[in-house]
């Protein structure tokens, strides 16, 4: 039997289990994470070339860190409601039918719910192994090892 019978063909997306953990992050930054919601769809297919999130962020939540990867592409598309698009340098209001594109090493982004309604949006970043995650804002660092992120300060210090 080939792997891939046990995966399904299709499915509702919004049926799909939400992650357990809400991040990776170590603390203090994973709490700054609890508003926000992933469904892995890419997961459910045993994708592994790319990941692809159903995304809810509650009012007053953030999509991850302002950070940018060094070898992973981004892409946001949104389907419900108003977020923000936050750079280090400026901040677009991102509506439902718009999409933002994040190349490797380019700006660092992140995404805000500054509204009283829930955001919803589609994630698709690829796998590249040897990814860096940096964070300008933060003391952190990710690199991605044997498919997992490990997390050190700046100075390389562990959390």
């Amino acid at each position: 039997m080939p792997a891939d019978e046990d995966k399904p063909l299709a499915v509702r997306a919004a049926e799909v289990a939400p992650r357990i953990r809400p991040s990776n992050y170590p603390e203090p930054f994973a709490s700054r994470m609890n508003r926000r919601e992933k469904r892995q769809l890419g997961d459910v297919f045993g994708l592994s070339n790319f990941g692809v999130n159903l995304t809810r962020l509650f009012p007053g939540g953030e999509s991850a860190l302002l950070h940018r990867h060094s070898r992973q592409d981004e892409f946001v598309y949104i389907l419900e409601g108003e977020a923000v698009l936050v750079t280090e340098d400026r901040e677009v209001v991102l509506s439902p039918g718009m999409c933002a594109g994040f190349p490797a090493n380019g700006v660092a982004h992140q995404l805000v719910n500054r509204t009283d309604r829930d955001v919803v949006y589609l994630e698709i970043g690829d796998r590249t192994p040897g990814d860096t995650g940096t964070y300008p804002r933060d003391d952190l660092v990710a690199d991605l090892v044997d498919g997992r992120w490990v997390f050190t300060r700046k100075d390389g210090r562990p959390y």
